[in-house]
């Protein structure tokens, strides 16, 4: 397993009292974490946020905007964070570990938002903004997904991480310990069980 570490606690900002957005996203997970997803609406979440409907509005239009929105929070707190180091698979290993640990306090949210969204056509949509956050981890490991061959890199990496969320939603561990088993697994498995080598060189030919 790549270097020992320690999950953090915290996780995506989401209780900035000064910014609306992030007070709507916050009020959002806590009403899908305590009454389902399927039962909370805009109203309410924009009530709980103290937002003004015709703000909230203009803000996140629909729910699915708001988990975008979120979901582009934790994008953010991954990639902000300190370069991860040592080689592309540890690089990896380690960014979805951030991901995973800004994600951990809102578990019980992703849950019922996974489970109330079964059978919706809606939920499709967040495959490419799902993707794309798959090719940012990449990027930041040092692994180019520009040419053929990214897109495929891009849903192996996709592939490894859904086997290992469906581990973490579970994982009560205090250092994520099944997770990060489950997450190393996949991750020397798949195309980047070699050293999953820096290809900007070889794309800039």
């Amino acid at each position: 397993m790549p270097r020992a570490r320690k999950a953090k606690p915290g996780g995506a900002t989401t209780k900035s009292s000064g910014d609306p957005k992030a007070r709507l996203i916050a009020a959002a997970l806590d009403l899908a974490a305590k009454k389902g997803w399927r039962a909370t609406g805009m109203g309410e979440i924009a009530r709980k946020a103290s937002v003004p409907l015709g703000e909230a509005y203009a803000i996140f239009p629909t729910r699915a905007a708001v988990i975008a929105g979120f979901v582009r929070q934790v994008n953010e707190a991954v990639l902000g964070g300190n370069e991860a180091e040592g080689a592309p698979r540890e690089k990896l290993f380690e960014l979805i570990m951030r991901r995973f640990d800004a994600l951990r306090p809102h578990r019980a949210a992703l849950r019922s938002i996974l489970r109330d969204s079964v059978g919706d056509p809606a939920a499709l949509c967040g495959l490419p903004r799902f993707l794309n956050a798959m090719a940012w981890m990449l990027e930041a490991a040092g692994i180019s997904v520009a040419g053929w061959r990214g897109p495929g890199l891009v849903l192996a990496l996709a592939g490894c991480y859904a086997a290992a969320f469906r581990i973490f939603l579970g994982d009560d561990s205090d250092d994520l310990a099944k997770t990060m088993a489950e997450l190393d697994k996949r991750l020397k498995s798949g195309p980047f069980g070699g050293e999953a080598p820096d290809r900007t060189a070889e794309v800039a030919r």
